[in-house]
């Protein structure tokens, strides 16, 4: 039976007014009733256009009807077959611009909430069958490294321990997950899914090994030619924050969104226990539209401030974020300033800022992403008074592996020069995810991860 409602089922949230003062996870998932009749709403397509926007390529319309049967668990396994963080996917993919994208239901109405499905078999696998325990995979002798503990690197470990290879991530933090734990605030994903998901694959036998900088404290060529690994694979992302380069940006009260998540997520400022440094600010400035952007302001709300403003030279519809994520931020009190850049930040005598100053924009025609430019209203400069900055305008690649590692080749964008396969110019050197494109998103990393573990599964087979 098919349930035709153009509609998906709501997903149970937190009310605006009090989740923006807390930390716990906003929206708490369907229940069974719900996931089964969201489930029913699938017209099981015979061309299975959603596995098309899928990265890792999960079998969509398979789990979706063993969920409409009420069979969660065998709903899970097939989820498994190709991804290795359904719970963390369910929760950050971008579904609507992927599977949702291209759900027919989507022509004339809402597409299967095809996300929030993926989550719930997943969290339903994890509280029926989270003890369960987990026998390691016998070795085949071979030993692969892998450089960094986020989605990319996960998802190679996972495919790669399945496959019987001996695998140690180095993490150059002291705990794994990668953008997963310093970047992802907690009302988005729980860091007890991450660890879980982590503990996962230590139980199948990988090593992890933190707070260990690849290319300072040892080099890819020192793992090969040393440690005695037939293989390695890259997967450091893109970490490096930018900056606008305007005046005012050494201001005491300017950071980036890395610096301030990272504060918050990883080293727990939002907890009273923990005496993380971080500044308290009442008026904050978000310069940015992406998802790390809603994701600092909504943390900055939480953090106590009065007042916090998105600052983005584009309109709404060109804003990069996810529409939910927006959705979210404006609820909880977000003020947008949109078709607006900032020129300069502002500060008292002290060094301390005040202020930031902007002009207003108005969009011309198209440049090379496809996007109308902005261009500036003249005269119409203004300033918003604020005591905190966050720039929040993407990442750069680090390029410490790339400096380090012998006769390793750069690709156009500045990343580490990989191929379909993953492969870089080196032989058994493999890269994948933020490291070679630049910033992306979890699933796309995800899917490099396991195209690498593909590939060198190849690579050492011969």
């Amino acid at each position: 039976m098919i349930n035709l409602v153009r509609e998906k089922n709501p997903m149970p949230e937190q009310a605006p007014d009090v989740r923006n003062k807390n930390f716990l996870e906003v929206s708490s998932g369907y229940t069974e009733e719900m996931a089964i009749n969201e489930a029913m709403r699938c017209l099981k397509c015979r061309k299975k256009p959603c596995m098309s926007g899928c990265p890792v390529m999960v079998k969509i319309p398979d789990f979706i009807a063993k969920i409409a049967e009420g069979e969660f668990e065998e709903s899970y396994q097939i989820i498994s077959e190709t991804s290795s963080l359904p719970a963390i996917c369910g929760r950050v993919c971008p579904q609507e611009n992927q599977c949702e994208g291209r759900c027919v239901h989507g022509i004339k109405g809402e597409p299967v909430a095809i996300g929030r499905l993926e989550r719930f078999a997943a969290d339903w696998h994890a509280e029926h069958y989270g003890d369960e325990e987990i026998k390691p995979a016998e070795s085949n002798g071979h030993k692969v490294a892998v450089i960094g503990a986020g989605p990319a690197g996960l998802a190679c470990a996972g495919d790669l321990i399945n496959k019987g290879y001996e695998v140690t991530v180095y993490e150059s933090l002291h705990k794994t997950g990668g953008v997963l734990v310093y970047g992802i605030p907690q009302f988005r994903l729980p860091k007890e899914i991450v660890a879980a998901e982590v503990a996962k694959l230590e139980a199948k036998g990988v090593k992890f090994v933190t707070n260990a900088i690849v290319g300072r404290a040892i080099t890819v060529d020192e793992l090969m030619k040393e440690e005695g690994f037939e293989s390695v694979f890259i997967g450091t992302g893109a970490g490096l924050p930018s900056f606008m380069k305007i005046p005012g940006e050494n201001l005491l009260g300017v950071c980036s969104a890395n610096e301030y998540l990272t504060r918050i997520n990883l080293m727990k400022a939002y907890l009273p226990e923990y005496d993380t440094p971080i500044q308290h600010a009442d008026k904050i400035a978000v310069v940015g539209g992406g998802n790390v952007a809603m994701d600092a302001a909504r943390c900055a709300k939480r953090m106590g401030a009065s007042e916090v403003y998105i600052i983005y030279r584009r309109s709404m519809d060109e804003l990069p974020a996810r529409a939910e994520e927006v959705h979210h931020a404006m609820e909880e009190g977000i003020i947008f300033k949109l078709l607006t850049n900032p020129v300069e930040i502002k500060g008292d005598e002290g060094g301390h800022v005040t202020g930031i100053e902007c002009v207003n924009m108005e969009l011309g025609e198209p440049d090379a992403s496809g996007r109308r430019r902005p261009v500036v209203v003249e005269g119409s400069n203004h300033v918003v008074p604020v005591d905190m900055v966050i720039m929040s305008i993407g990442t750069k690649l680090n390029t410490l592996i790339l400096d380090t590692t012998e006769e390793l080749a750069a690709n156009e964008r500045g990343g580490i020069g990989a191929d379909a396969s993953a492969a870089t110019n080196r032989p058994g050197i493999f890269a994948g995810g933020d490291a070679v494109t630049g910033a992306a998103t979890v699933i796309k990393a995800m899917g490099a991860g396991k195209t690498a573990a593909a590939g060198i599964d190849e690579y050492l087979s011969k």
